[in-house]
């Protein structure tokens, strides 16, 4: 069990290759005993984003407040606070703050 303010827990960079102003928190990992899945919060500060990539799993996102372009097969698509975006594994994909506010999304992947 864990309950925790999500402020309380420890923000770090992204440091993969092609992120720029990205960190991300782990808000819920195998660390806390979660099996199956694991609860990220990325942080883009305005200009930033996530690097050009492709992974095998899927994942969830909920955007929770800015907005920021979705890079996904080769098209842009536009998206801002309240948006949930499906990202299915194996296809290229990348976040884009394009606001002047920070973009703060949670994403949701296998554990």
């Amino acid at each position: 069990m864990k309950i925790e303010k999500s402020s309380n827990i420890r923000k770090t960079p992204v440091e993969a290759e092609g992120a720029k102003d990205v960190a991300i928190r782990w808000l819920i990992s195998k660390e806390d005993g979660a099996e199956n899945f694991a609860l990220r919060m990325f942080e883009l500060q305005p200009g930033g984003h996530t690097p050009l990539h492709t992974h095998p799993n899927e994942h969830e996102v909920f955007v929770i407040e800015g907005e920021g372009t979705f890079v996904y097969d080769g098209h842009e698509h536009h998206f801002e606070g309240d948006y949930v975006i499906f990202v299915p594994g194996g296809k290229e994909h990348q976040f884009k703050n394009t606001g002047d506010s920070i973009l703060r999304m949670l994403c949701i992947i296998p554990a």
